[in-house]
């Protein structure tokens, strides 16, 4: 059974600060958790959870082991959807 939100996207008012603040990094290339964690000083596993959160939702997509990529930015949505 698959736990994917597809076509559930996130709007800015569902963000946390902690999703916003991993968004902010993710806006600036591909991400691991730690690294993440490191520059959101957020845990790890807070952080982990969000990119899980956000992968579920279509926005992040891991593109390797631990690896992370934004691929639709939920901050950037309109009311027009």
């Amino acid at each position: 059974m698959s736990t994917t939100t597809d076509g559930l996207m996130l709007k800015p008012d569902d963000l946390s600060p902690a999703d916003e603040a991993v968004l902010s990094v993710l806006a600036d290339g591909r991400v691991t958790a730690p690294y993440a964690s490191d520059e959101t000083e957020y845990s790890l596993q807070y952080v982990r959870d969000v990119l899980t959160r956000l992968t579920e939702h279509g926005h992040v997509r891991k593109v390797y082991t631990g690896l992370y990529e934004l691929v639709d930015d939920p901050r950037e949505a309109t009311d027009d959807h």
